[in-house]
């Protein structure tokens, strides 16, 4: 009768735990049940069906946008932006103004509002493209990425899962551009070292590296950079800057950027507020202008000069 007893308390102190289980477990199955808006795998055209250049134009023409989930608030009301083939554009402004709105656009996580204009990928409506194969084209480097509990080289490959003849030789090459494989050959298991969960044993640099690593793996057309080096201490940000320098070479990238400096060399800057470009040109036009960017510089560098005074003190 005790362990009974004992037996039927456990079972009541355990009800709660069981039906959050049931909570989350009905959620999943939701969640997984349900039919994107955006077309799905195997639906549109395959991108490399229509494109055999290395270059790549990405085009934005009058994009109006808004979140499902604050349908009043208007994030980009008629936005209009060109990345020509091969070029650098740095996009700066306040928190909120829609910059990284346009990388989630550009790879179809999102689509644009209804009645808006379009999104082009060399010349051609990237919405009838096959998902997928749109989103090889392109690759993310975020401020904080993601490292599996996996070897280096392993975090590496998941860049380009839709391969599987991926030599080491490439894997080294790509390390070697993303300023990493010096380090990596000092550890004692190299490519093979495991990384932890979430990458818990490299540092935010090291991280960061691999993560540009992984991006380039798939060789992509376009390279989204979204505030990559903005976490990043000074020390960090020059050894991952130098490696986002040579990724970019020759390539189309589209940069994010937090710290100014990191978008100095940018080809062209675009300047946004409330979601619609109010300044473009290099970073030595704007300086002329004396507007919204010379303004952001000028507060960009006090903080960077307050930032080395607090290293010298430490």
């Amino acid at each position: 009768m005790l362990y009974a007893g004992w037996l039927f308390k456990e079972l009541i102190r355990s009800l709660p735990d069981t039906q959050s289980a049931q909570i989350a477990a009905s959620r999943i199955l939701a969640l997984l049940e349900e039919k994107p808006s955006i077309n799905i795998p195997n639906q549109g055209v395959d991108i490399a069906t229509k494109f055999q250049e290395d270059y790549a134009k990405l085009a934005l023409d009058d994009i109006h946008f808004s979140y499902s989930s604050r349908p009043g608030v208007v994030v980009l009301p008629g936005l209009s932006l060109t990345v020509k083939p091969g070029k650098t554009l740095g996009i700066v402004g306040p928190s909120g103004s829609g910059k990284s709105t346009i990388l989630s656009l550009a790879e179809r996580f999102y689509d644009p509002d209804p009645d808006s204009g379009t999104i082009e990928f060399n010349n051609i409506n990237i919405n009838i493209f096959e998902i997928s194969s749109l989103r090889r084209q392109m690759s993310l480097v975020p401020q904080d990425p993601v490292l599996f509990d996996m070897s280096i080289s392993d975090n590496i490959r998941y860049g380009a899962l839709f391969r599987n003849d991926i030599t080491e030789d490439e894997v080294i090459e790509v390390a070697k551009v993303a300023n990493i494989h010096e380090f990596i050959m000092s550890l004692p298991h190299g490519y093979q070292t495991m990384v932890g969960s979430r990458g818990t044993q490299l540092s935010g640099g090291e991280k960061q590296r691999v993560a540009i690593a992984r991006a380039l793996i798939r060789n992509p057309k376009i390279l989204l950079l979204d505030e990559a080096t903005s976490a990043l201490d000074s020390e960090n940000e020059k050894v991952v800057q130098e490696a986002l320098d040579k990724a970019r070479r020759g390539r189309t990238t589209i940069i994010i950027a937090h710290r100014l400096s990191t978008i100095y060399e940018a080809d062209s800057i675009a300047v946004l507020h409330q979601g619609s470009v109010v300044e473009q040109g290099t970073h030595e036009e704007l300086m002329r202008l004396q507007g919204h960017y010379y303004l952001m510089n000028s507060v960009s560098q006090q903080q960077k000069e307050e930032e080395e005074e607090d290293d010298i003190f430490v």
